[in-house]
């Protein structure tokens, strides 16, 4: 894990030395040299195992993919930010990178660290960066709101899950992972218990987010930069989702019954958002939205607790998280050319950029989790685990993925097909720098489909 983190760290000071009219390409390459040093993680990853680097750091098959997925979008963040960041002075540009830096350093530590302690510090160092990059860079005065709205929910989860943790280690001397596994704590169904989940689940809820807590999300989405809304869809919304995985396998209730309010929210929560989906006029906006959907399968996977719906748990998180960032980049390209986000105003953009029409096509194709894509894999995966768990999840989950369908289609038709605007009398043509930002986009999307076993197997560890 050290040879990951120590050359993150290094890009540091090669950002804030290299030239000025090196920058991008210095920083670009760097970064990317890192990702394909992370992809050798995959290897011992497939062996039924934690490895560790110290006793304070390990990877295994829940972490890894989540790992080489932090690495992988740190270099795409800063290819797509180049031309929002075209007019800030050099110290700026210098800053926003460091920033992405230090929110890369931090998610890898966050997903190798094995005390739940340190996990949580790291958990909430992430909120920093990331409101650093809505409220500076962020495209409107709104951003503020935004960045308010992201702040105090993330605190407003925050503080119960400190004293949930503090809690669990005066009752077993221990927040260690490791130890915590092989003798989880049994839970009786108390009132006095069904608290403690609650305070333990509320911060990784409010992350995912769950239905009825989510209202952080699109504001946070739409006002955030390229690179802000890249890895909060991709990255950051898989925090609580690992972090409800965590806290499940080191405890252990006698009864399910605590788990049904977050259960009923989760799958309630699929319809609802996909129906919200459906009435948007804003193009950001309903790609913001949909996260709260899949997110909602995943919340639901985590909290049956079976090997085959934490599969595929970790296999929807993986493909959500570059099919959503994908998405997001090509919403970017459509608003630096209209600077609208309304659908109304995006018509028939297949006839002016014929390329851009491919990308978007393959984007709403494994969006709506068409066959072979990991997409799914990952949610036929959940919804059987979900049907083993109650046959009348089936309804729920099956009424979700056909909306889901419809009002990504309702995106695609939208902005690819009907009548060009009139006011549209020029428009800039497509670079390769975009064209190769979706190539890296979509490659790993093709790789898992041929290899899925790298993301999963028995993930229950």
């Amino acid at each position: 894990m050290l040879k990951i983190i120590i050359p993150t760290i290094m890009l540091i000071p090669t950002t804030t030395m290299c030239k000025p009219t090196q920058l991008w390409y210095t920083t670009l390459i760097h970064s990317m040299l890192i990702s394909l040093l992370s992809l050798q993680l995959f290897y011992p990853s497939l062996q039924p195992i934690m490895n560790f680097s110290n006793h304070n750091l390990q990877q295994n098959q829940t972490s890894t993919p989540l790992i080489i997925l932090s690495c992988w979008l740190t270099p795409l963040m800063i290819l797509a930010s180049q031309n929002h960041l075209s007019t800030e002075p050099l110290s700026r540009k210098r800053t926003f990178i460091i920033t992405t830096i230090i929110l890369q350093m931090l998610l890898i530590m966050t997903f190798s660290t094995t005390d739940l302690i340190m996990f949580f510090v790291l958990f909430e160092a992430t909120l920093i960066p990331t409101l650093m990059m809505i409220t500076r860079w962020g495209n409107q005065m709104e951003r503020l709101n935004a960045g308010t709205y992201f702040l105090f929910y993330t605190l407003m989860g925050s503080l119960p899950l400190l004293v949930a943790l503090l809690s669990l280690y005066s009752n077993t001397n221990s927040l260690s992972i490791l130890t915590m596994q092989l003798s989880p704590t049994m839970l009786k169904n108390t009132w006095t218990n069904s608290m403690w989940l609650l305070a333990a689940l509320t911060a990784f809820m409010i992350k995912m987010p769950l239905y009825g807590l989510h209202l952080w999300l699109p504001k946070a989405h739409v006002e955030a930069p390229i690179a802000g809304s890249m890895i909060l869809a991709a990255i950051l919304l898989k925090l609580g989702g690992y972090g409800i995985i965590r806290i499940m396998s080191t405890t252990n209730f006698l009864s399910k019954t605590p788990y049904y309010p977050f259960m009923i929210l989760a799958l309630w929560g699929i319809i609802m958002t996909s129906l919200i989906c459906l009435r948007q006029t804003d193009l950001k906006s309903l790609i913001a939205y949909s996260p709260v959907s899949h997110m909602g399968l995943v919340t639901a996977a985590t909290l049956t607790q079976t090997e085959w719906a934490y599969t595929g748990a970790i296999t929807l998180m993986i493909a959500h998280g570059l099919t959503s960032s994908l998405l997001f980049c090509l919403a970017n390209t459509k608003l630096r050319r209209i600077h609208s986000r309304t659908l109304l105003l995006t018509q028939n953009m297949q006839l002016l950029l014929p390329l851009m029409g491919t990308w978007w096509l393959l984007a709403s194709l494994t969006n709506m989790a068409l066959p072979p894509t990991i997409n799914l894999m990952g949610e036929l995966t959940i919804i059987t685990s979900l049907f083993n768990w109650s046959n009348t999840t089936i309804i729920i989950t099956g009424l979700g993925t056909l909306i889901t369908a419809t009002y990504t289609l309702h995106m695609f038709s939208s902005t690819q097909w009907g009548e060009l605007p009139q006011h549209i009398k020029i428009m800039t043509p497509s670079h390769t720098r975009e064209h190769l930002i979706m190539t890296l986009h979509i490659l790993p999307m093709m790789l898992l489909m041929m290899k899925p076993e790298l993301i999963w197997g028995p993930l229950y560890c």
